[in-house]
C-alpha cells in the first residue's frame, strides 16, 4: 500500500532541507541576494514561508489569492503581508491581455470584456485573438476586472529558487516533488556516503554557465532560429569537463540542423571543431557531399587509425571505398560481415495492432523452451545487479545530494577508470560461480531502487534463475566488459528475443525484423560481438503470408 504523507507541511521541510543543504555546501558560491534569502527565509513565520514554498513549487509566477486556499496556511492575505514586505511577492503587478488570459476563466473573460467580444460561443484563444488588438499594454488585475473580487500575487524569486533547486539537484529536470515521491515509496535511491565537499558545482561561473546554455537549449527546442541561438552560446570550450559536454551536445546538434538545411559550410565549421561523439565522422560526411573529396579521405585516415569508439571505426569501413573510388585509388577489398545464423518465418498477416517481436516470441516458445521479449533490459539489469557496489561507490564528484539514480560522471571517459578495482572485484565473481548468488541477493534487497542499469518492471526470479542457469557466465562476462568499455553506445543493441532450454542449460537470442525492416548499426555490432565470441545468436525475418510468394 502506498504510504501517506501524515505532516501536512512536508513541503516545507522539503524546502528547509535544501535551503540548509546549499548554506552549508555552496556558501561560497552564493550570490549576495542569495545568501539574504536563506538567513531571511527561516525567520518568517511559518504561515509565510508555506505560501511561499507552495508558490514556487507551482507552475508560473503569477496566482489569484483564490487559488492560493490551503487548510495549513490559514489566510491567504495574512500570510502573504511578510512575503510583501521582503519583497519576494508583488501585491499589484501589471498584467499583460496574455497573462491576464492565464488567469480568468471563460466566463470572467466575457463578463470583464462584454460587448468588446463578438456574439457566440468562442475558445478561449479566440476570445484572446479577438481583443488583442484593441487592448495593448500593461493593467492591474483590478483595472482589467474590477468585479471579480479578487487580487494577484507575482513571484519575485522564482529564478533564485530555480538557482538553489539547481544547485542541490545539478539539474533542472528533477524538481520538488522528488521529495514527495520518495517519502511515499514511489521513488527509491540509493543511499550514498557524501560529504560536504562533494559538490555538483565547483565555481559560480559553473553554474552561470549551466544556466546560459539550459536557456539556449529551451530556445533551440523551441525552434528559434537557430544563427541567433549559435551566436549566443560560448564560443570557447567551457572549464567544466561535464558542462563542455553539454555544450559540444548543443553545437553538434546545431550542426545537424545545418548540414539538414544543406548549409554545407556552417555544418562543416561546426563540426570540424566539435569533440562531441560523432561529429568527425559528420565533418567527413559533409566534406564529402561537397565534394571535398581530398580532405574527407585524409581526415577519414586520420580517424581510422585512431577511431574514438566502434561505431565510428563502423562507419569508416563504409565511407572509405566510396572516397577511394571517387578519387580514383586502388578499390578496398570489403569487409567480409560476420556469418549470421538466419531465421525466415512467415506469419499471418495481423488484422489488429501488434507488435512484431511478441508475435515472434509467441511463434517459436515451445513447452521446455519458453521465449522473453527482453531486448536491452535482461543483460543490463544482470550487469547493474552484479557490479552494483562498483556502481554506486562514493567516489568524489560522482554524488551530492540524495535522489540520483546513478553517478553523476556515468559517461564520462574515466569512469570505468576511477572504479577499476571495483569493478574488476565484481567481475571476478563471474570466474567463480559467485554471480549467482550476490545478483539474487542484490535483487532482494534493492528491489525497486533506481538504477541506471536495473529494469524492475521487467526483472523477476524467475527469469534471472532461467538466465542465470542457462547463460555461461563467460559470456555475461563478456557483455558486461563491452557495456563498460561505451557504456553510452553498448547498454543498448542487444536482440529482442532471448530463448531458454532450462533441461539442456543453453539458450539462444534472436534480433527479430519486421518486413521492409534492417538492423540497426549498433544491432550489427552487438551481433558480430556475440558471434566472434561463439554466443549463440539469430537474426529472425519475418514476412506475412499475405505477401509471401
Amino acid at each position: 500500500m502506498m504510504k501517506t504523507l501524515e505532516n501536512p507541511l512536508y513541503y516545507l521541510e522539503n524546502f528547509h532541507t535544501v535551503v540548509e543543504w546549499i548554506r552549508q555546501r555552496y556558501s561560497a558560491l552564493l550570490s549576495e541576494d542569495e545568501r539574504e534569502f536563506i538567513s531571511a527565509f527561516p525567520c518568517l513565520p511559518q504561515a509565510s514561508r508555506a505560501l511561499l514554498v507552495r508558490m514556487v513549487m507551482r507552475k508560473g509566477t503569477l496566482f489569484r489569492a483564490s487559488k492560493l486556499q490551503y487548510e495549513e496556511i490559514g489566510s491567504t492575505a495574512q500570510a502573504a503581508e511578510p512575503l510583501i514586505d521582503t519583497g519576494w511577492i508583488d501585491p499589484r503587478p501589471e498584467l499583460t491581455l496574455e497573462q491576464l488570459f492565464g488567469l480568468l476563466t471563460k466566463s470572467e473573460i466575457a463578463q470583464a470584456f462584454g460587448s468588446a467580444l463578438p456574439k457566440g460561443p468562442m475558445k478561449k484563444a479566440d476570445q484572446l485573438d479577438a481583443l488583442r488588438e484593441a487592448f495593448t499594454g500593461a493593467r492591474h488585475f483590478d483595472a482589467w476586472h474590477s468585479g471579480v473580487g479578487d487580487c494577484v500575487y507575482q513571484l519575485q524569486v522564482n529564478d533564485l529558487c530555480d538557482r538553489l533547486r539547481l544547485l542541490f539537484f545539478g539539474n533542472l529536470h528533477q524538481d520538488w516533488s522528488e521529495f514527495v515521491l520518495s517519502d511515499l515509496g514511489l521513488n527509491k535511491y540509493e543511499k550514498v556516503e557524501f560529504s560536504t565537499s562533494s559538490l555538483g558545482f565547483r565555481t559560480r561561473q559553473d553554474v552561470d554557465d549551466y544556466l546560459h546554455l539550459y536557456r539556449c537549449r529551451e530556445q533551440y527546442d523551441l525552434g528559434e532560429p537557430v544563427d541567433a541561438i549559435l551566436a549566443d552560446i560560448p564560443a570557447k570550450p567551457l572549464e567544466s569537463g561535464w558542462l563542455e559536454a553539454r555544450r559540444a551536445k548543443l553545437l553538434f546538434q546545431i550542426a545537424q540542423h545545418y548540414e539538414q538545411a544543406k548549409a554545407w559550410d556552417s555544418a562543416l565549421t561546426l563540426y570540424s571543431q566539435n569533440s562531441f561523439p560523432g561529429a568527425r565522422v559528420r565533418a567527413i560526411r559533409v566534406m564529402e557531399r561537397c565534394g571535398q573529396f581530398e580532405a574527407a579521405y585524409t581526415l577519414a585516415k586520420s580517424a581510422e587509425s585512431l577511431p574514438e569508439s566502434e561505431a565510428e571505426s563502423q562507419q569508416l569501413m563504409r565511407i572509405l571505398p566510396r572516397l577511394h573510388r571517387k578519387l580514383g585509388y586502388p578499390n578496398v577489398s570489403p569487409r567480409t560481415p560476420a556469418p549470421l545464423t538466419r531465421i525466415d518465418l512467415t506469419l499471418p498477416c495481423p488484422t489488429t495492432d501488434y507488435c512484431v517481436e511478441e508475435l515472434v516470441r509467441d511463434h517459436l516458445a515451445q513447452a521446455d523452451a519458453s521465449v522473453h521479449y527482453v531486448e536491452n533490459t535482461l543483460i543490463n539489469s544482470l550487469f547493474g545487479l552484479l557490479c552494483w557496489d562498483a556502481i554506486f561507490t562514493p567516489i568524489p564528484g560522482a554524488f551530492f545530494h540524495p535522489f540520483q539514480t546513478g553517478p553523476a560522471d556515468l559517461f564520462s571517459a574515466d569512469f570505468l577508470m576511477r572504479r577499476e578495482q571495483e569493478f574488476a572485484t565484481c567481475l571476478a565473481q563471474l570466474d567463480s560461480d559467485l554471480h549467482r548468488q550476490t545478483i539474487l541477493n542484490n535483487y532482494r534487497a534493492k528491489f525497486g531502487t533506481q538504477s541506471p542499469f536495473v529494469y524492475w518492471d521487467i526483472l523477476d526470479e524467475n527469469l534471472m534463475h532461467l538466465a542465470l542457469e542457462c547463460i555461461p557466465a563467460a559470456h555475461l562476462k563478456k557483455w558486461f566488459e563491452r557495456i563498460l568499455r561505451d557504456i553510452r553506445a553498448n547498454r543498448s543493441g542487444f536482440p529482442d528475443l532471448i530463448q531458454f532450454w532450462p533441461q539442456e542449460k543453453r539458450y539462444r537470442m534472436i534480433e527479430v525484423k519486421a518486413p521492409g525492416d534492417r538492423l540497426q548499426d549498433n544491432q550489427v555490432r552487438w551481433l558480430e560481438y556475440c558471434v566472434a565470441h561463439e554466443m549463440p545468436v539469430s537474426v529472425c525475418y519475418v514476412q506475412w503470408e499475405d505477401n509471401a510468394a
